[in-house]
């Protein structure tokens, strides 16, 4: 004799479900940097402050070429270019320390992270003081 279709249905169900809910438990690994992904990120910054530079002294020999270079303008592609470059000093400064947070044992990258992040903003509003300061 067998069993109705029904319990039969019911029994796949509640096994599917099972596997379902046992295999969602299990908790992925964090990702894990390597010494390479920490390199990567440093040559990736440097290429970021290479190209602010270039983009400043551009911007600095175009408002001299146009305006002359004793000009308002020259004096704010200057400053201009200096916050561009710390910014890209701070950001690639954060994003090298965040990989480096990701080589550090689980437990450890939190409050790496969190120092990162206290980091960089402590980078920024710097950057942008020194800006202000220079506008005056």
């Amino acid at each position: 004799m067998t069993a109705p279709k029904w319990i039969w249905l019911a029994s796949t169900a509640a096994l599917i479900v099972t596997f379902g809910i046992f295999s969602g438990c299990q908790k992925k690994p964090p990702p894990v940097a390597t010494p390479a992904d920490v390199a990567a990120a440093q040559q990736e910054a440097q290429q970021e402050i290479d190209q602010a530079k270039v983009e400043a002294k551009k911007d600095v020999k175009s408002a001299a070429k146009i305006m002359g270079v004793d000009s308002k303008d020259v004096a704010r592609a200057k400053i201009t270019g200096a916050f561009d470059i710390a910014m890209a000093h701070a950001d690639g400064d954060h994003k090298v320390a965040i990989e480096r947070c990701m080589t550090l044992q689980p437990a450890a990258q939190q409050p790496c992270k969190d120092q990162t992040e206290a980091d960089y903003q402590s980078a920024v509003t710097k950057a942008k003081a020194d800006r202000a300061a220079q506008q005056q």
